[in-house]
């Protein structure tokens, strides 16, 4: 044979070797990222300053990973709610996505659409590098399928120069909590700034009163619907919180029409100073700062179940996260970037940026954050534990049932006696359905 047949085969071993390479699968089952890669990446925050972040950190990632291409979508809030469900229905899912924890995230898992991270979390230096405690939320049979983002908690703020001005202190119990009230309005002063246009500004108001007004198993069994049909949502803490939330509404302790007008909406007439009190989250700390000052307001925890079962020291948050599609054709390259995003370093810009605490081990500090939500960040440490978001805590068909009620409550047009026995024929009905599936 002559050195050209030779040198034929040899061109052809390479060939057929190259090929082989190019076939293999990577050790994790992920893809072999050879060529380009393209992430999907889908989150809730369209706000320009949040737009800001998240290109910062692709532009970051992407430096070092020329071979990967993160495209970014974002929708608000609600909105969200209801794209997230479509694409999960058209199996048209983002590689990563978000998800509040609780519930909202356990359908995905017990649904098949995430992806389990529990071995990329836990075997490796990212366990180190984010607040474990912020995890469990994310876990679903002792599997981990979220990771998250962003620690946060409710807590009621109140203007510094109106309590002194009325001689008034943080109330600890519900009765120094409407003695606060009724002194602020005997003034001409409106107690609480309120605005449920959305429903889930209600909803955090209830899921903590039912937090300390019902025994943590009870509810416990009621919104993951272990509870006997008969028993479901039948506590009589949950009528009582409804009752409570109706009494601020009585005694004219909210602005008049919650209903309609935006959470933002309120929040601005607490800045500016037009009430007492307001009950926001701590990732909302740094904007009232901007508006008023971050040494014109204080904050305690809402003390809004005194006499109940519950657990007094209990505060109503979840952590914020992201998910891995289950069947996403990259899952390496999207834990990865999953990994950088939640990292100490961009946890740090997160804060710095944003003033949201990050669940990324050392980012929240004096260095990075205002001292007053450093100081929120210390009350979630030391709580003994977190009510999640009750809309994203129980199952959507109740959510739809008992969310509405909460606005017929403030309404008139509906009583707290009323409101529950609907959430609880809802309830027995997701849990025959849940069964029959």
């Amino acid at each position: 044979m002559n050195r050209k047949f030779w040198a034929l085969i040899s061109l052809l071993l390479v060939a057929a070797l190259l090929l082989a390479a190019c076939g293999q699968q990577p050790s994790g089952g992920g893809s072999a990222a050879t060529g380009p890669v393209t992430i999907r990446f889908f989150h809730k925050w369209p706000e320009p300053e949040h737009m800001e972040f998240y290109n910062f950190v692709i532009q970051e990632y992407e430096k070092t990973h020329p071979n990967v291409k993160i495209v970014m979508e974002s929708v608000a809030d609600e909105p969200y709610k209801d794209k997230i469900r479509v694409l999960m229905a058209s199996g048209e899912v983002p590689d990563i996505y978000f998800s509040w924890a609780g519930e909202f995230s356990w359908k995905f898992a017990r649904g098949g659409q995430a992806l389990d991270l529990t071995d990329a979390v836990m075997n490796s230096d990212w366990k180190d590098k984010i607040i474990l405690s912020a995890v469990e939320p994310y876990k679903w049979q002792g599997k981990i399928y979220g990771v998250p983002m962003r620690i946060n908690a409710k807590f009621m703020v109140y203007n510094k120069a109106m309590f002194e001005q009325y001689g008034l202190q943080p109330p600890t119990t519900w009765d120094e909590f409407l003695a606060v009230c009724e002194t602020l309005k005997q003034n001409g002063v409106t107690p609480i700034a309120f605005g449920d246009e959305f429903p889930w500004a209600a909803s955090h108001y209830i899921g903590d009163f039912n937090a300390k007004l019902v025994d943590p198993a009870v509810r416990q069994a009621d919104y993951l619907l272990t509870a006997p049909a008969e028993q479901l949502f039948t506590d009589p803490g949950y009528v009582e919180a409804l009752s409570r939330f109706q009494l601020l509404m009585d005694k004219g302790y909210f602005n008049e029409g919650p209903n309609g007008i935006s959470h933002s909406g309120a929040r601005s007439s607490f800045i500016a100073g037009k009430a007492g009190m307001m009950y926001i989250e701590l990732e909302e700390f740094v904007t009232v700062a901007d508006g008023m000052g971050a040494d014109a307001f204080g904050f305690f925890q809402f003390p809004s179940g005194t006499g109940g079962k519950g657990d007094q020291k209990l505060l109503t948050g979840a952590p914020d996260g992201f998910m891995v599609y289950s069947k996403t054709k990259h899952p390496q390259e999207a834990i990865d970037f999953l990994k950088f995003l939640t990292s100490p370093e961009m946890g740090k810009e997160y804060v710095k940026r944003l003033g949201i605490p990050s669940a990324a081990v050392g980012a929240v500090s004096t260095e990075t954050a205002l001292p007053i939500v450093v100081a929120g960040v210390e009350s979630i440490n030391t709580a003994s534990g977190m009510a999640l978001w009750l809309d994203t805590d129980i199952n959507i068909k109740i959510v739809e049932v008992y969310l509405p009620g909460m606005q017929a409550v403030l309404n008139g047009t509906k009583t707290p006696q009323q409101v529950m026995s609907e959430v609880q024929e809802a309830a027995k009905t997701v849990q025959q359905e849940l069964k029959n599936q």
